[in-house]
Parts: structure tokens; C-alpha cells; sequence
């Protein structure tokens, strides 16, 4: 396992983060279509994760209403593993009760969400709390001076964001560098081959500013594993039901061909290719993996073992192109006379 530092924070990731989206899932909606590992199990892929070598754990508070955070809280008092061993992230947005304060990037619901969260977790601080997503009735400015207070409590170590677009970000970045508070270290957001979108904004912002790209569903939601091609569309997997997220199914199904042959010559299945893929791409950081038993997650570790060539690159480019957009074309039309 390869470790990589989180911008210039010093703070150095496993290149691969095990996320905890799968656990629990009892009585919690749509996330029993995603997983229900219990604690048995979870410690069971805890300590397969540790004894790999991965040292950063991503959960979020509405992973199950909580029940993923209290998972994986109480597997690392189980397995005895070192606080000072592990980074451990979640996140903080999306609604945990029927009361009206119970969401969004409010300060009140910030400092609620960051203390119910340790207590799930069983935790004195989070290491990275993610801004699970937008809150367009909060300003950026209450958001950026909330995150930069709940960071001096010593209650969290970083911040960082998912799902935000570019300018947003980089607007931030700016709120917090004048006003000399702390700023994002990082963007979890989702990017795999058959979905490419961050590219066009995110990963050249990324790079302007310092920040690890933390792709989450590298494997476009269990798409690109090699059991969905197009004489088998049924996988017995959650897509069947929990068809997320969207993705060009056509496109998908020509990578699925083209990592299938490039697997051959690593004896790799199509998901190692995919996750070595993603870890291979400019400004990723640690890539996210998700598990629901030992076998699995230790088929995605294996990815780690090998790199794609420039040309197994080429030919996975060759059937996922990312087409410019407007002003991206204009700009790249224009900048040779800089040349």
C-alpha cells in the first residue's frame, strides 16, 4: 500500500479509502438496497482493511441515520486499533431527524451534527469532516467561518467538500484566505471512467489550489466490476434496484469490453483495472472503496498491485472521451498563441 500526502497539509492517506456506506442498513430506507453489514461483519472487513495497509475510513452521519458511523466506531474499539493509526472522515448536510434544524450547513446544525457524529463514533475528534453537499440557504461565508470554529474547537482536524461545483469551491478557498481561517484541504466527489465529468472544472481547481481528489464510487456504482455486459445486464448486484449513480450505459458496456482484454495481460478483473484506473489519474489522492464481504474487498485491494500502461490508458481514453465544453474548447482553441 501506497500512502500520498492531502495537499500540503502533511497528513498522508492509504491510496486506497475503505467507505463504510454498506453498513448497517436496518430499517434506514434506501440504504438496506445498499448494504447491511452488521458489526461481526464490519470488523471482519475493518481488520482486512488494516492488515492491507489502509489507514483512512470514510463514513458519513446519514450512512443509515447513523448506524454506519456507530459501526465503525465501535469496530475500532473492538480490533483495539490505535487512534493515532487511523484518519477517519464523515460528513455533515443531509437530514437526521423531522425537526427543522436537523439539516444543511447551519452553525447550529454544524456544531449538533460534528458532536452527535463523535458520539456515534465513540471519538474525542474527526480527522476530515466533509460538507456533504450544497446548502443554498446558508451563506458561503457563514459556512467557511462555521467550519473554521468548529476546526479550533480541536473537535475536527480538517475540512473538506463533496459535491459542490467549481466556482462555489474556489470561492470558499478565497472567503477563507482573506479572512485567514482554515481552509478545504480536499474534494470527495464521484469520478470513474464511464463518468468523467469532474475533469472539465474540479480536477484543473483541484490542482490551482492544492486540494486531493477523493473519488467516491469508482466503480460507477458497481457497474464496471465485469458482471453487467451486454449479453448480462442483471448482476444480482444493487444496481438492479438502486440504479445509481446515472451513468451512459452504452459507454460502460464498450469500457467493460476494453478493461476485460487490458485485464488479461495483469490477470486483473475488470474492477482492478477500473480502481487502477482511477488511482492513476491526475490529483487523486485516495481512491474510495466500498465492500460487502472480505473477498470483495480484498479483489479491489489487489488493484493496488499493478499500473496501467500509457497505452492501456490510451485505449481506455479511446472509449470514454470527455468531450471539451464551452469555454473549454474556446480556451484551448485560443491558448496557442502562447505557445
Amino acid at each position: 500500500m501506497t500512502y500520498k500526502y492531502v495537499g500540503n497539509t502533511g497528513l498522508m492517506v492509504s491510496e486506497l479509502c475503505f467507505g463504510a456506506m454498506t453498513f448497517g442498513g436496518q430499517n434506514a430506507g434506501i440504504w438496506e438496497q445498499i448494504g447491511k453489514l452488521q458489526q461481526q461483519e464490519v470488523n471482519e472487513l475493518i481488520k482486512a482493511a488494516t492488515e492491507a495497509g489502509i489507514n483512512f475510513f470514510d463514513t458519513a452521519n446519514v450512512y443509515s441515520r447513523g448506524q454506519s458511523e456507530q459501526l465503525l466506531g465501535q469496530s475500532l474499539k473492538d480490533l483495539n486499533i490505535p487512534r493515532d493509526q487511523v484518519v477517519i472522515a464523515t460528513k455533515v448536510l443531509g437530514r437526521m431527524d423531522d425537526y427543522p434544524n436537523s439539516l444543511g450547513l447551519s452553525r447550529y446544525h454544524v456544531f449538533n451534527s460534528v458532536d452527535a457524529s463523535l458520539k456515534r463514533l465513540q471519538l474525542d475528534y474527526i480527522d476530515i469532516l466533509y460538507v456533504h453537499g450544497v446548502d443554498p440557504k446558508t451563506s458561503l461565508e457563514e459556512i467557511v467561518h462555521t467550519l473554521n470554529d468548529i476546526v479550533d474547537t480541536g473537535k475536527v482536524r480538517y475540512v473538506a467538500i463533496c459535491n459542490w461545483p467549481a466556482w462555489m469551491v474556489a470561492k470558499a478557498q478565497a472567503i477563507a484566505h482573506y479572512s485567514g481561517w482554515h481552509k478545504f484541504i480536499g474534494l470527495q466527489y464521484y469520478y470513474s471512467a464511464v463518468s468523467r465529468d469532474i475533469e472539465h472544472e474540479l480536477v484543473p481547481m483541484a490542482a490551482d489550489h492544492n486540494l486531493a481528489i477523493f473519488p467516491w464510487s469508482p466503480l460507477a456504482g458497481g457497474f464496471l466490476t465485469g458482471k453487467f455486459t451486454r449479453e448480462q445486464s442483471s448482476a444480482g448486484s444493487r444496481r438492479d434496484s438502486f440504479d445509481f449513480p446515472p451513468i451512459n450505459k452504452e459507454k460502460a458496456y464498450d469500457l467493460v469490453d476494453v478493461m476485460t482484454e487490458i485485464g488479461k495481460s495483469y490477470e486483473a478483473s475488470v474492477a482492478q483495472v477500473a480502481l487502477a484506473w482511477v488511482r492513476q489519474q491526475p490529483g487523486v489522492t485516495s481512491t474510495i472503496i466500498g465492500a460487502k464481504s472480505v473477498e470483495q474487498l480484498n479483489d479491489n485491494i489487489k488493484s493496488t498491485a499493478f499500473s496501467l500502461s500509457e497505452d492501456d490508458l490510451k485505449k481506455i481514453d479511446e472509449v470514454s472521451p470527455l468531450p471539451l465544453q464551452y469555454p473549454g474548447w474556446m480556451v484551448k482553441q485560443q491558448s496557442g498563441y502562447r505557445s
